[in-house]
């Protein structure tokens, strides 16, 4: 399975774990994920994700983007992940990943954002 595919999972993932949909709560924003080469459009409302698109969104406009190579992700979704792999900011760091666009939703609710971009560790790991 692809970091993508793996990260395609993540609508049926969020909707087992209520604790962090109630983190969420107060979240509605629009914003990207680039999973290496493939790009995702969230739009979360609620603490719940309304509307999951992967591919290319053309004229999509977005809040803000995290990206991170493949092997990024694929480090930081280990069940125990490695100092440097292990959290959003650490793959900046490594320059394995960056934040564009208003980065105030993704800050004010930043704890929100790292388990919910977390959520590929339940998943079984590959090989």
């Amino acid at each position: 399975m692809t970091p993508a595919d793996r990260f395609a999972r993540l609508p049926e993932l969020l909707a087992d774990d209520a604790d962090i949909r109630r983190r969420g709560s107060w979240v509605s924003v629009e914003c990207r994920v680039g999973i290496g080469a493939e790009s995702f459009h969230l739009v979360l409302r609620g603490g719940a994700i309304a509307a999951f698109d992967r591919g290319p969104q053309l004229i999509r406009s977005t809040a803000f983007t995290v990206r991170a190579t493949d092997e990024a992700w694929t480090q930081h979704w280990r069940k125990v992940p490695e100092p440097g792999w292990h959290d959003l900011f650490a793959l900046t760091k490594r320059g394995q990943a960056s934040f564009d666009g208003d980065l105030r939703p993704l800050l004010q609710n930043l704890q929100f954002f790292k388990d919910l971009l977390a959520l590929p560790r339940r998943l079984p790991e590959a090989g």
